[in-house]
């Protein structure tokens, strides 16, 4: 090209508006019922807690009826399968090969994980009021049959539900950007759920030291107060949920975090 030639023509999209955070979550929370996967999965936790709540409603004796106990039995059902759905909101992107048009469209890769997380935290609360409702509606039920109900509910037992069942969605999210695929992410929450517990369970019957360690460095030990509704947080309690946590949830998610900024789409 000659000194006198005229540049080539640019398009200089530096200016280009940042598109809206709100925006942006709204579009993960379409993604995540869009697809039939999505919606069957999320119909499908929901189904299990209706059919939770009637075998308790309609087949347990007196004594396991109080709207307390269901609202137990609701946050217990969805320890294990709620944090599937950040799990399949993630690693959709890497499976359907949907993340070559949304980090496209959206370069920013900080601003998507936000809206996936902000994303799963408002479809898993929304689940939980559903869980509620239901834990509601088997409470009525068991009236019906002549059961003395009770509907009073301590804070702690608000908390706990919450807070348990958030924790998951967390670690569900945290393994789904580690491993950014979906049937890893889910074999690997389901160890981490299940097989960990019970293998830190047996070392701790036969090693007593280990017993005492445990709520410190694996967070199923430490949050099992919440789910059998006897978690009144000491300063000890919360310093043992907040150090298996940054080993379980902090750490996971952070190397998660730095890899999907760092990943190359193809």
């Amino acid at each position: 090209m000659s000194a006198t030639s005229a540049p080539l023509p640019t398009l200089d999209v530096s200016q280009t508006p940042a598109v809206p955070f709100g925006r942006l979550v709204s579009v993960e929370l379409r993604k995540s019922f869009d697809t039939r996967a999505g919606r069957a999965y999320s119909l499908s936790v929901v189904g299990l807690c209706v059919v939770v709540m009637l075998v308790i409603a309609l087949l347990f004796d007196e004594g396991f009826q109080d709207f307390s106990d269901f609202l137990l039995a609701m946050g217990g059902t969805l320890g294990f399968f709620l944090p599937i759905i950040p799990i399949l909101l993630v690693t959709g992107e890497f499976g359907q090969r949907t993340g070559l048009v949304t980090f496209t469209l959206e370069p920013r890769r900080p601003r998507i994980v936000a809206a996936k997380l902000s994303a799963g935290l408002i479809i898993s609360l929304g689940v939980l009021v559903l869980a509620a409702v239901i834990a509601a509606v088997g409470a009525v039920l068991a009236s019906l049959r002549g059961f003395e109900v009770s509907w009073s509910l301590e804070y702690s037992q608000v908390q706990n539900f919450v807070l348990a069942n958030l924790i998951g969605v967390l670690i569900g999210f945290a393994l789904a950007m580690l491993l950014m695929n979906t049937p890893a992410a889910i074999v690997g929450y389901f160890v981490y759920s299940l097989i960990i517990p019970t293998v830190v369970g047996i070392i701790g019957a036969f090693v007593g030291w280990f017993q005492d360690l445990a709520p410190w460095i694996e967070l199923n030990t430490a949050q099992t107060p919440l789910f059998t509704g006897d978690f009144r947080p000491s300063g000890e309690e919360w310093a043992q949920l907040a150090t298996a946590s940054i080993i379980w949830l902090v750490v996971p998610l952070t190397f998660g975090i730095l890899r999907l900024l760092r990943a190359e789409m193809k």
